[in-house]
């Protein structure tokens, strides 16, 4: 027996009526009648008791409606999330970021998955980009935003945009963007950064901006989490250089002055990763920025 024998059975147990039921299911009466033959064949007993007036469903039969409705409820259940599964409608992503997309990409791009995937469990990760390639290894991870290319031949990476960086300021500051003209009038104030030693097309970035004014900054506390950054710049005690990003969750007390200077921002993944999944989340990535 397959399920469409069944579903026949059952829209005859329904009709009680072989020509009705052959025309609901766009088959001849004769096919149907060899259908149900070999359902009873199979199973070894009569399902239906039929004269040339009626046909009524048997023990076994109604027996068999209550099973058989169940089963394929089931069936269909199982076959819609297998499809679902196969078209990347269901899943679980896991992403890693750093701090700086919370407050401006990820939130638009949660809320247009939330929208087309509604189905999708989604796991946020911050983490240090130092770290992020190793995650994607150990499957912590099945997707990166961050501000540095891969160069590793086992990952994929996608350009999404670029932003100016800012200088981040107290809002009590004497400096403000009508005044500002080059970096190297802060030469002598006190800087919250990320390690200048770390290894990263970020820092990169960092140093070669001191580097383009021509001087080393005053570092008086390192940190690579941009929130701890912004509230201990809010509270007086150092300047920063960060995306431009950041402005759009900024806690009371700062502000920011626009830089000449860009940093970019990637998407990551593994090459060898088939998901569904991951290909309609870098298919949403995609059309957003390419707005």
């Amino acid at each position: 027996m397959d399920l469409q024998q069944i579903r026949y059975f059952l829209a005859l147990a329904q009709e009680l009526h072989f020509w009705h039921t052959a025309e609901k299911m766009h088959i001849t009466q004769s096919a149907l009648s060899r259908h149900i033959q070999a359902l009873e064949a199979e199973i070894g007993a009569a399902l239906f008791e039929r004269n040339k007036r009626n046909v009524k469903l048997t023990a076994a039969g109604a027996f068999l409606r209550s099973e058989w409705t169940q089963l394929l409820t089931t069936a269909d259940a199982v076959h819609r999330r297998a499809r679902q599964l196969s078209a990347g409608e269901v899943g679980e992503l896991k992403i890693g970021h750093p701090g700086s997309v919370a407050y401006s990409v990820l939130p638009d791009l949660l809320a247009e998955l939330a929208h087309r995937y509604p189905n999708w469990r989604v796991e946020l990760v911050e983490i240090m980009e130092l770290d992020l390639e190793q995650a994607l290894f150990n499957y912590h991870l099945d997707l990166g935003l961050r501000r540095e290319v891969t160069r590793n031949p086992r990952l994929e990476s996608r350009l999404l945009g670029a932003e100016n960086f800012v200088l981040v300021l107290p809002a009590a500051h004497a400096l403000t963007a009508a005044t500002f003209s080059t970096l190297t009038g802060v030469r002598q104030e006190k800087f919250i950064l990320p390690s200048l030693r770390n290894q990263t097309q970020y820092v990169d970035s960092l140093r070669a901006i001191f580097a383009a004014y021509q001087f080393e900054p005053i570092i008086q506390i390192e940190s690579d989490f941009g929130a701890t950054i912004l509230n201990l710049v809010a509270r007086g005690l150092g300047l920063s250089i960060m995306p431009a990003s950041y402005a759009s969750g900024a806690p009371k007390g700062v502000r920011f002055i626009e830089l000449p200077h860009q940093t970019q921002l990637y998407a990551i993944w593994r090459k060898d990763d088939t998901s569904p999944v991951l290909q309609n989340v870098l298919n949403v990535l995609e059309a957003a920025f390419a707005q």
